[in-house]
């Protein structure tokens, strides 16, 4: 790998790490103060929030200047939120200015892969991006909840500064304290990312032209005979996944009676699993094979409707490692496919951002149904047979799509399929 990507992983894993840490410390903090149970689900689709309002402007952003220099800014607004969490600001708008600072991150983390590497090491560095990604989600939560536990938050809470009254006196404002150091470390690392000589794109005067640009964009990409099914894939994913972490929570909760702590290492073991079938994709799937990985979607959605089965924890330990080798399988070689298609039809920035949008509307539309569910009363283990049945439906009616393209468009397939193949395509 060139000079830099692993500056890029060190930064990814520690922004990563405070981010799924937070997450576990939000809800903890809901939960301690009474609030409503669909306060907590609704976390995530607010972290989602910004990732669809400003989909036509931050990967714009994110082409427009030196992307270390956005992943720094982007950690210190997640900084900010953390402080409003702190100090006052509803857990969950506070959460959503975090989603700001993610939403503006996530152009410039993914986009300066296909800037700094060619072709055919980007299913190899989607791996280990994915693969450390996922590492930082079973630290992260782990770390939320033992920062949470009766070991290191009383160890927390005893450190007082002289003179100065923080207002940090519950176990949840103490994790989120010790997580603002740990975006902090993450800023450091961007500072050390090498710019890669691309030329850089400025943002026109008038931000709303960006607009039409974008929305000419999502459209070029969606009529990509591979693009398309790429993008549908990684968005289903994405937005089944993104919600997983609560829905976990729920489970273990109803399932195994467990607490916020002992739940929060079974989201872990999800992401032990993604984390391996992550690497193990960039291993052996090359990018014009991507493709082949979309039945195990289906096996996917079967697996997590399963979990209602489950309620034991010597059981639900290896079940849920196997649900998420199979994600993680499937979406480094579709999140690979989807970028190399972006960057050859609009740029690196702009590709990611339409990725985002799509795949974080889908996490807002289906967080919004959970937290829905959870107002209206329904018991945990209905949305995990409705996620369930939405991800078999929706698998078979994507690998149903693309027999389409190849009954009706083989030529066209098969040049997109050979760009795949070749170095020479990227600039």
């Amino acid at each position: 790998m060139k000079r830099g990507f692993y500056t890029i992983m060190a930064a990814q894993f520690f922004s990563s790490l405070a981010d799924n840490a937070l997450f576990v410390a939000a809800v903890e903090l809901l939960r301690s103060s009474g609030a409503p149970r669909w306060q907590g689900a609704a976390l995530v689709p607010m972290f989602a929030l910004f990732y669809v309002i400003l989909a036509p402007w931050v990967g714009a952003f994110a082409d427009s200047r030196p992307k270390g220099r956005v992943m720094f800014i982007s950690n210190a607004i997640k900084i900010v939120g953390c402080m409003l969490m702190l100090f006052g600001g509803h857990p969950i708008l506070a959460y959503a200015v975090v989603g700001l600072g993610a939403a503006a991150y996530s152009p410039a983390k993914y986009g300066i892969l296909t800037e700094l590497l060619p072709p055919s090491q980007l299913v190899k560095a989607n791996g280990w991006i994915e693969g450390l990604t996922i590492g930082s989600i079973i630290l992260g939560v782990v770390l939320g909840g033992q920062l949470l536990g009766q070991r290191l938050a009383p160890w927390l809470l005893s450190f007082d500064l002289p003179g100065i009254d923080t207002g940090i006196d519950t176990p949840p404002e103490a994790a989120i304290a010790t997580l603002i150091l740990v975006y902090a470390i993450a800023a450091a690392f961007n500072l050390r990312i090498p710019h890669t000589g691309v030329e850089m794109r400025p943002m026109p005067i008038n931000k709303m032209t960006l607009l039409a640009d974008f929305w000419r964009c999502n459209s070029r990409l969606w009529r990509d005979r591979l693009g398309q099914i790429s993008l549908a894939t990684t968005t289903l994913f994405w937005g089944v996944s993104g919600n997983m972490r609560f829905i976990v929570l729920a489970w273990a909760a109803a399932a195994l009676g467990y607490g916020t702590t002992q739940a929060a290492s079974l989201v872990g073991v999800v992401a032990l699993g993604t984390a391996a079938g992550a690497v193990w994709a960039s291993m052996k799937v090359r990018l014009d094979r991507a493709i082949g990985v979309l039945p195990l979607g289906v096996l996917m959605g079967v697996l997590l409707a399963a979990m209602v089965l489950i309620h034991h924890l010597w059981l639900a330990v290896p079940f849920l490692v196997a649900l998420g080798a199979l994600g993680g399988y499937i979406v480094v070689p579709m999140n690979a496919l989807l970028q190399h298609r972006g960057h050859n039809l609009m740029g690196a920035g702009r590709s990611i951002a339409v990725q985002n949008f799509n795949e974080q509307a889908c996490i807002l539309g289906l967080g919004a149904l959970y937290s829905l569910m959870m107002g209206v009363g329904l018991h945990a283990f209905t949305a995990i047979l409705l996620f369930g049945g939405v991800v078999v439906l929706s698998m078979l009616a994507i690998m149903a799509w693309h027999r389409h393209n190849l009954r009706r468009y083989p030529v066209e397939v098969e040049q997109l399929l050979t760009l795949a193949r070749s170095d020479r395509t990227h600039g």
